[in-house]
């Protein structure tokens, strides 16, 4: 657990992979975290996919940007910062993003401009919680959030390169970043389930390596331990499965056309569909980065 702030925290949300739900699972997060505290939700992706999908299509072709911020300009995080109707604030992606990430190569202390320029300052003062949405590559970018917030959330999905996706991550962001500071990995999230787990199916496949599988967040942390309790199932809850004892519960953040079609309106789940059944998973998302990690 990694705190700037007793009763305050940020989080990245990070996997280099694109298209696997990365900018829906952070900003969904953010909105249930808003319901916990106040909230900052940064999108520090070029791409600018949750910053667009929320509706500030202005924001992301604004003269000022984040290198203005933690940079050589003299914008503070203010001048960048927008209220939304979600009740957590917006610190938009732009436009101009991949040349900020060029510049921080070279720039002194460049990992930490994030951390000293925008975390430290707002993070227990203005906000009880940050969430960043990261791009899908590594670069100065995850650095900079890895360093600002010392936890992660990984959302994965299923198919043949799921947990490929995952354990590029883990090496090549995640691990070399611990040779410097503490990452907490808080939860693997699967997200856009579909189809049925007690047949072999791309979903069963991605639930049961989750939980059973040797790899080690940490040293002497399973795979298992930061699967969300949403996910989480048993060898013997498998068998019982197969053997029709039970009936087969549907794990993961499923897939819902809402979720879609809350972006072409501009809202998180919550706000455009508020008795979405998926509302509750993100929910729990948001209680595990309140507490820290996950509790059993």
């Amino acid at each position: 657990m990694n705190d700037t702030t007793t009763g305050s925290r940020a989080v990245s949300v990070v996997i280099l992979k694109g298209g696997v739900g990365k900018s829906t699972t952070s900003m969904n997060l953010a909105r249930q975290l808003a319901e916990h505290g106040k909230t900052l939700f940064a999108d520090l992706d070029p791409n600018g996919h949750a910053t667009n999908g929320l509706g500030f299509e202005d924001a992301y072709q604004s003269d000022i940007n984040l290198g203005d911020i933690i940079l050589e300009g003299e914008a503070t995080p203010h001048d960048l910062i927008r209220p939304t109707d979600h009740r957590f604030d917006l610190l938009p992606s732009s436009d101009t993003l991949e040349d900020v990430e060029k510049d921080l190569a070279g720039a002194m202390q460049g990992s930490a401009r994030i951390k000293s320029k925008i975390v430290d300052p707002l993070l227990g003062e203005e906000y009880d919680y940050v969430v960043f949405d990261c791009p899908a590559y590594p670069g100065m970018l995850n650095n900079n959030a890895l360093v600002a917030t010392g936890n992660v959330m990984i959302p994965i999905e299923p198919g043949s390169s799921a947990i490929g996706g995952y354990k590029r991550t883990m090496e090549r962001l995640i691990e070399p970043a611990r040779e410097y500071i503490d990452v907490d990995v808080l939860a693997v999230v699967p997200n856009k389930l579909s189809d049925r787990i007690d047949q072999q199916t791309e979903d069963r496949e991605l639930i049961e390596n989750l939980n059973t599988a040797t790899y080690e967040v940490n040293p002497s942390q399973p795979l298992k331990e930061v699967v969300p309790d949403f996910a989480r199932i048993t060898s013997e809850e498998f068998e019982a499965i197969d053997t029709g004892e039970i009936t087969p519960p549907k794990p993961g953040i499923r897939h819902r056309s809402a979720l879609s079609r809350s972006l072409q309106h501009n809202q998180p789940l919550q706000d455009y569909d508020p008795e979405n059944d998926q509302i509750v998973y993100y929910e729990e998302l948001a209680e595990i980065v309140a507490a820290g990690g996950i509790e059993r």
